[in-house]
């Protein structure tokens, strides 16, 4: 248990400790590029490294992500103390040391990419998640409709009615005529186009054709309650908007790595995302200095002000249909 103990107090002065940059070298080193003779680790002429050393496959899969901007900045680096001191980490990006971790918001976005195909098929049972789950709500939305008709409930849609029919809406027989070839219809005298239907539509398909930029927007939006809620803070007592929304980006890229992690060897496991979010009370207890408690608890109060927002604007939306459609009805 001393063993077990002096390590764990080892492992927690690592935490939180600042990230130390490699102290550079007294030796003189003649580039093997530019032939410049330089005392440092880099050639300050063309930027090469003064040791290079044999060729090997970890230098060949450097190259080969560099190719794809993902070599630099430290990566890995950064995925490993996102993973074992995320909030110490962010602390030292947000105090200046920019350059020793990956940028946050191209690890964002990379991150989502990776995650997008993790879950189309590149885990280790080769099973497409996304797919699974658009068929699992196909079933449940048919199993459904199907139940309807079964109870004889008229649940045809404003595109699926006859040119000359009748349409159920809030227990009467409305007189629907549909335009052949066009894409209005005329309800109760009132002419009315069927483009409205089209277009939500299309923003549904939109946001399952755009999870990257989905996610973004909703992280803007959750950013901005938990922003009042840690702005006082105990650690980061001067915290801007900017800096605090940077931290959000890089909590949601550490939530998004353990996603990949747990959804390639786990594909499909619900658990795997709630662990991730559960996981998120970490670095905002070590980078801004609450209890695990307190940091629970405006969390949930973030989530509680955003929730009771979406129920007023749903309500309000809601509420205004309703009233249009008694007026036209």
């Amino acid at each position: 248990m001393e063993q077990l103990r002096e390590k764990y107090e080892k492992f927690k002065a690592w935490q939180v400790r600042p990230h130390e940059v490699k102290k550079m070298t007294a030796e003189k080193h003649v580039c093997a590029t530019c032939q410049t003779e330089f005392h440092g680790n880099f050639c300050p002429r063309c930027g090469q490294k003064a040791v290079i050393g044999r060729y090997s496959f970890k230098t060949a899969f450097l190259l080969f992500l560099d190719v794809w901007g993902l070599g630099n900045r430290g990566m890995f680096r950064t995925i490993r103390d996102l993973l074992l001191r995320p909030g110490y980490m962010i602390r030292d990006y947000l105090n200046g040391m920019q350059m020793a971790y990956f940028p946050p918001f191209k690890m964002f976005f990379l991150a989502i990419a990776l995650s997008v195909l993790v879950s189309s098929g590149l885990n280790i049972r080769m099973e497409n998640t996304i797919k699974k789950k658009v068929e699992h709500f196909n079933k449940s939305y048919n199993d459904s409709v199907k139940e309807d008709q079964e109870d004889k409930i008229d649940k045809k849609s404003f595109s699926e009615v006859a040119i000359n029919d009748t349409i159920n809406i809030n227990g009467k027989k409305i007189p629907f005529k549909k335009y052949e070839n066009s894409d209005n219809f005329e309800l109760k005298g009132r002419e009315y186009s069927l483009k409205f239907f089209e277009t939500l539509k299309n923003f549904t398909n939109w946001v399952m054709d755009n999870k990257t930029l989905v996610n973004f927007l909703l992280l803007l939006v959750l950013s901005g309650p938990m922003y009042f809620f840690f702005r006082k803070n105990k650690r980061f007592p001067d915290v801007r908007y900017s800096e605090f929304f940077v931290s959000m980006v890089y909590i949601t890229n550490m939530m998004t790595i353990i996603d990949i992690i747990g959804g390639f060897f786990l594909p499909g496991n619900s658990s795997v995302g709630i662990f991730a979010s559960a996981l998120s009370i970490i670095p905002l207890k070590q980078l801004y200095g609450y209890s695990y408690s307190k940091t629970l608890f405006k969390v949930c109060a973030s989530f509680a002000i955003l929730i009771i927002a979406a129920i007023i604007l749903i309500s309000i939306i809601v509420g205004l249909g309703w009233l249009y459609l008694e007026y036209i009805l």
